[in-house]
């Protein structure tokens, strides 16, 4: 695969549930290697230290929830800040 640009997304905000392994991990990383605020939520995350592998040029916030019940969601748009 050939060299590609990544886009910018510096000033944008995006929360990314089940991002503590797997697919959601990775798409929470490379947003976060974009420049993007990452919110990322899962039921158990591992530290903050290690969930930023690679430092990339955004920042990271995280919160264990789980969001299949009915507090879980009502926690995200009343705490999101």
């Amino acid at each position: 695969m050939g060299d590609k640009k990544l886009p910018n997304l510096k000033g944008y905000v995006c929360l990314v549930t089940g991002a503590s392994r797997g697919i959601g991990r990775g798409i929470a990383l490379a947003l976060g290697e974009c420049g993007a605020t990452v919110y990322i939520t899962g039921r158990t995350l591992k530290p903050k230290d290690d969930a930023k592998e690679g430092d990339a040029g955004g920042s990271l916030e995280e919160t264990a929830a789980e969001i299949t019940t009915r507090g879980g969601v009502n926690f995200f748009p009343n705490n999101l800040t």
